[in-house]
Order: C-alpha cells, then structure tokens, then sequence
C-alpha cells in the first residue's frame, strides 16, 4: 500500500506519516463490526489513519467517536483526516497511550473496536514507528483486553480482528475478564488457502446459570476467487467503501 491518499466512496484518508498503511483487515473490521445496537458512544483504540473510525461514522449514527493513539506522527495524521471529512464534528482523537487513557477518562463505550498490533516475532526493523505500530510488545493481547473490560458498558460489544493462530489464547484472555465472544468470522485470502484472520465479536458474560452454554456464532470469509476477483461476500461487505466495488 502506497503512502498516497486513499480514497473511499465517502471519504479520504491520508496515510504518509502512518507507519501502520491502510489494509485489508482494518477494513474489515470496520465493515464487520456490529452497530446493530445502534451504539452513542464508539471508541477506536489505537487509531493509526482513523479509517476504523471514518467507517464506523459513515455506518452509524453514533455521537461519539473517539479515537486513541500513542504515536505522535499518527495521531497528528489522524486528526487531519478527522478534520477532513464529513463527520469532524463527531470524531475526536486522544493522543496518549491505552493504560494512562484507561487510568484517567471516566466514560464509558458502547462499541469498542481495535485492529491491534499482533506480529510477536523477535526480530526487529530499522523502523522504530513502524515496530511500534506492528509487534505485539506494544499492546499485549493481555492489556488490551484488561483495560476493554474498564472501559466497555456492562451492555457493550467489542469487536477486533486477530490472527487466527491466536484465537483460542486471545478467547481465554478474555474469558478470565467475563469477556465472551457472541460472533466470530475466520477469514482466508482464497478458498483453497489456510485461515489467516479471526474478527471476533465479544460482550461481558450474563449471571451464569447452570443450563447456559456460550454458542458462539461461527461464519467464514473468502475475500478471492483468483486474484483481484473478489467473492460476492466480500464485496457485500465492502463495497459501500471501496470505490471500484
């Protein structure tokens, strides 16, 4: 992905000073996750573009959008694409890190969403913005979903997208902070490829009876046929964004 402008149906995004460039999985899931409770306050951790949070202000009618980001490049960028489109009015973005954020803001979400970064590789590049903005030691699993469980409303809905390699360790996680997922779809690149993604869906456990079991909703996303052929499914989910679908 180029550093140049990238422009959706309703909106454009600026990405130059992004270690972090547009791609396929945070547009996923701004296109995947729920608004079907129809959610006032929604809040994008770790923001990068901001494109998380122009998606879900094109889709929803929420009053709320506040964005999240450490990185001082990003967040600047981030303000200006903010600025820049047809929703500035209800977007804002915080320029700290999740737990000082998590420690000081008082309010409360009723959609969190996060694209976070997952590569836990030892190595390292020459980029230090870009390995922030990319390796896991930046944002453990562990502390993103501790400081979701603050700042999500006993009725709100988290949405995230991970490898799929680490589903069962990120569900557990969660599990041991009353998180459970309602909704996941696993995505592969064709249909003959393995499963690389998991968007999850995940809400605080009701009082527990002794008759309940979790029964997670379980769906598969192909996004090709053969390259650059993409699948009905794919383009339904995002074609109210991507200019050539």
């Amino acid at each position: 992905m180029s550093n140049q402008t990238f422009k959706f149906k309703q909106f454009e995004v600026n990405q130059d000073q992004c270690a972090m460039k547009i791609g396929t999985d945070g547009v996923l899931l701004g296109a995947w996750a729920s608004i079907e409770k129809q959610p006032f306050a929604i809040l994008d951790i770790g923001s990068g573009t901001g494109v998380l949070s122009l998606m879900l202000a094109q889709r929803s009618s929420a009053e709320v959008l506040d964005a999240l980001e450490i990185d001082a490049m990003a967040y600047e960028q981030c303000v200006d694409n903010f600025e820049g489109s047809p929703w500035g009015d209800r977007l804002f973005c915080y320029h700290a890190d999740l737990a000082e954020f998590t420690e000081e803001i008082d309010d409360q979400y009723d959609l969190i969403v996060c694209n976070p970064p997952f590569y836990s590789e030892d190595y390292k590049t020459e980029n230090t913005q870009r390995d922030l903005a990319r390796f896991q030691e930046a944002m453990p699993f562990e502390h993103l979903i501790e400081s979701v469980s603050k700042l999500l409303m006993k009725d709100g809905v988290f949405c995230t997208i991970i490898p799929f390699k680490e589903e069962d360790q990120f569900i557990a996680l969660a599990s041991a902070l009353n998180l459970k997922v309602d909704k996941r779809t696993r995505v592969r690149g064709t249909i003959n490829s393995e499963i690389k993604r998991s968007l999850l869906e995940m809400s605080f456990c009701e009082p527990a009876r002794s008759d309940d079991k979790n029964v997670i909703n379980t769906t598969e996303l192909i996004i090709e046929t053969t390259r650059h052929n993409y699948t009905e499914d794919y383009i339904n989910l995002t074609k109210d964004f991507y200019v050539k679908m």
